[in-house]
């Protein structure tokens, strides 16, 4: 049996997945993987039907045909991967500021370290 997803389902069900993947901070790789397999997504949602049965031991077999039917359309693929791309950058931009700032001092550090040497052999 293959459900129908409605819009704002799919919107949900999509924010769920993208806050889930960039929580565990798995923003990036999810984003090349998803990219990367992006022209398979019919045949993904395909195998993810015939599967179903083995996949409904481990997860909830609603969700997960709702989640076959959500992969199946190439404009949900792109509004997850824009999601995605929008929470990561939330969530760790000013983690990422902090470490750019972090690698800044180291750099200056060593740059006035091997400028002390340096002057001392001359």
């Amino acid at each position: 049996m293959i459900i129908e997803v409605s819009p704002e389902k799919a919107i949900a069900k999509i924010e769920k997945i993208a806050t889930t993947i960039v929580k565990w901070k798995m923003g990036t790789p999810a984003l090349m993987i998803i990219e990367s397999l992006r022209p398979l997504n019919f045949i993904g949602s395909q195998i993810m039907y015939f599967l179903a049965p083995f996949a409904e031991v481990i997860f909830n077999s609603t969700e997960y045909e709702e989640f076959a039917a959500l992969i199946e359309k190439d404009e949900y693929i792109k509004l997850l991967l824009k999601r995605i791309e929008e929470l990561d950058d939330e969530m760790y931009a000013q983690e990422r500021e902090e470490k750019r700032i972090i690698r800044r001092r180291r750099r200056n550090k060593r740059k006035i370290f091997f400028q002390k040497i340096f002057k001392r052999k001359e």
